[in-house]
């Protein structure tokens, strides 16, 4: 007790003199990297002293190293994005798809095509002046940029686009690509309605929606919180009144036990008590 064992790190000399008296056939598979790289000498670790004081410098004058602080990346759409949703900020409260096929779906969307190309179809059988049916290379876009998801992203990546391509201020991009998204969110919202009245014109039934089912959550904790609550007045009331209950009785009687009865009083009280 109280001494260290010293033996590990002399495991490299005994090996050694075991080979060299060939009391071991062969080396063991350590042996060269123990005598490459030996245990250390010292038995305690002392602790690495870290300063609290951002900024300070490490003891000894060494600056801290940046080699694995990680690197500030700022990109062009962060202020996009951070114009966007402060001025939108329901925008985040709306559900979004993030499966991908392969991983490599933005690479796939084209956003030199306005946000609200599927409500511009050129009627049937107009032509461009070199003879180009301008439904069917409409309808080839369509089909390439279908997949395209339209949410406040693409007002991003959309204004992102107008930037780098045409000669527009960051406001005018902004309000272009804006008023495409107003536009094509307006008219599914006007397409949504009108399917859902043609359908509950037809007998069909909706159950609630997640609105409706949120409130009934909320009423039904609510609910739950009053009769907790009711309670706790009530436990909390009944704790007030047993506190002084028992503490005029208690002042009447130590009144009584303070004043001094003189000596024979209680007898002669007895004997007016037989007269009578």
């Amino acid at each position: 007790m109280g001494r260290y064992n010293l033996a590990p790190q002399r495991v490299h000399t005994y090996a050694t003199q075991l080979i060299q008296n060939k009391r071991l056939p062969t080396p063991p598979p350590w042996y060269n990297t123990i005598g490459t790289v030996p245990p250390a000498e010292r038995l305690v670790r002392p602790p690495l002293q870290r300063s609290q004081i951002p900024g300070a410098k490490v003891p000894g004058g060494r600056k801290k190293s940046r080699l694995f602080k990680p690197l500030q990346l700022h990109y062009q759409e962060d202020s996009l994005r951070w114009e966007y949703f402060n001025d939108h900020p329901w925008e985040l409260a709306r559900p979004r798809v993030v499966l991908e096929n392969d991983g490599r779906d933005q690479e796939k969307n084209d956003w030199a095509v306005p946000l609200d190309h599927a409500l511009n179809r050129p009627r049937s059988g107009d032509m461009d002046e070199e003879g180009v049916k301008l439904d069917e290379r409409w309808d080839r876009v369509r089909n390439r940029q279908a997949s395209r998801p339209i949410n406040g992203e693409a007002v991003i990546q959309r204004q992102n686009y107008l930037l780098a391509h045409n000669a527009l201020s960051p406001a005018a991009a902004y309000d272009l690509a804006r008023k495409e998204f107003y536009r094509l969110r307006h008219a599914r919202e006007i397409e949504t309605r009108v399917a859902r009245e043609e359908a509950l014109s037809t007998g069909a039934f909706f159950g609630p929606g997640p609105n409706e089912i949120g409130m009934k959550l909320e009423d039904q904790q609510y609910e739950a919180w009053k009769a907790w609550a009711a309670k706790e007045i009530e436990r909390m009331k009944q704790v007030q009144g047993s506190a002084y209950t028992g503490m005029e009785s208690e002042e009447a009687g130590g009144e009584g036990e303070g004043e001094e009865v003189p000596e024979g009083a209680g007898d002669k009280g007895a004997l007016e008590a037989r007269a009578v």
